[in-house]
């Protein structure tokens, strides 16, 4: 809650599949809007939270954010938002622009919007601004492009807290995913309290940890022959250091979902998982075809979006590979929630030293958590079913 007893409030720009969107909400934070470009990504946000009542009032926004008037739209009007109303403004902006796996043309890549969000920054005049992007963005030739933006920000009134890589592997995320945040907070809200990066500690969650479930559901159905691609599987997936490698999303313009190049190809298969390409649901499975591999079974989508920290009950829309893509295109939520719950800390004034230091075991609102750990491994990350409880 806020100083006034009320909700943190946030909205988010380019929203996707929810990822960072849950992660937040599990923070504490109740969402306005959440804008998206992408049909199917808006699809699977519109099915995951307008049916749900504690995401009750947030509003799905299905437009380019360069076109929307966050005071006029037709969806926002009715908040009645005034500049500094909004505690935290918040978005995963295009990483193309920055990737290593692109041009990395920056400021310069027509898909850059981090001047647009520069833009949404001084109109609402958020309490903490939240944007994420790829490890590349923390390159030397994108040194200059990063003091501008934090240099604008800090005229609008806010403080630096950093561009600071975190590593999803260390909130409970079995995959090698660094993410580059940064966290900017209104000055006033820092003279008495002190943002502090979340440091993880779940320990590390592995492949089998984290499918071991999914997997012997897949090949149950199949008998021994099941029950042996099951075994080969788990003997690969198992051990020390067995997390995934870096999920991608690919592009719309170039063929369909797999696990990305050659190299995580390789990592994958040494997990015991084929990543040429994805398998079908469960429900239309083909053994030959999605099971019984030579480098073991594909993986289905919510196999890789777990993969992501995504809870099971997450539902994404289109067919497998608008699926995919927005599962590989998406941000692991315990990051978000980690980064969330540091953010709510500041602006609620709440002593970290009252909690041992571990945020993780804040309480921010009245919503019942598990303690139990929840499919992807994280303890009390229970995404939608927590949220109603």
């Amino acid at each position: 809650m806020s100083s006034s007893g009320k909700p943190l409030t946030s909205i988010e720009i380019c929203a996707g599949a929810g990822g960072q969107a849950l992660g937040l909400h599990n923070a504490g934070f109740r969402h306005l809007a959440l804008l998206e470009i992408d049909k199917y990504a808006c699809e699977t946000l519109r099915a995951n939270v307008l049916s749900h009542p504690d995401w009750a009032g947030c509003e799905v926004i299905e437009a380019d954010v360069n076109d929307v008037d966050l005071f006029q739209h037709e969806q926002l009007a009715k908040f009645g938002l005034k500049p500094g109303d909004l505690d935290l403004l918040a978005g995963g902006v295009p990483c193309p622009p920055f990737s290593v796996a692109g041009k990395q043309l920056g400021a310069e890549d027509e898909r850059d919007l981090f001047p647009r969000m520069l833009e949404l920054v001084e109109q609402l005049r958020p309490k903490a601004v939240m944007i994420e992007n790829v490890a590349g963005i923390r390159d030397t030739k994108f040194a200059p492009y990063r003091e501008e933006i934090v240099a604008e920000l800090e005229g609008h009134g806010y403080a630096f807290c950093g561009w600071e890589l975190v590593e999803a592997r260390s909130h409970g995320v079995p995959q090698l995913r660094p993410r580059t945040i940064l966290v900017m907070i209104r000055k006033e809200y820092l003279r008495d309290a002190t943002f502090e990066w979340p440091v993880g500690g779940h320990g590390l969650v592995t492949v089998a940890d984290a499918l071991e479930e999914t997997m012997q559901e897949r090949c149950a159905p199949h008998g021994a022959k099941g029950q042996a691609v099951f075994d080969r599987w788990l003997e690969k997936a198992s051990g020390e250091k067995k997390e995934a490698p870096t999920l991608v999303g690919g592009s719309k313009k170039h063929g369909g979902a797999d696990l990305g190049p050659s190299r995580a190809k390789k990592a994958w298969a040494a997990l015991g998982v084929d990543g040429m390409g994805l398998a079908n649901d469960p429900e239309n499975c083909d053994p030959d075809r999605d099971l019984f591999r030579p480098n073991g079974p594909m993986l289905t989508v919510e196999q890789a979006a777990i993969i992501q920290g995504f809870p099971r009950h997450w539902k994404f829309s289109g067919r497998k590979t608008a699926r995919y893509r927005q599962v590989g295109n998406a941000f692991p939520p315990p990051v978000a929630e980690a980064v969330g719950r540091a953010i709510a800390a500041v602006l609620q004034g709440i002593d970290r030293n009252d909690f041992g230091g571990d945020l993780g075991k804040m309480r921010l609102l009245p919503t019942p958590r598990s303690a139990e750990a929840g499919p992807n491994g994280a303890a009390g990350f229970d995404g939608l079913e927590a949220i109603g409880a």
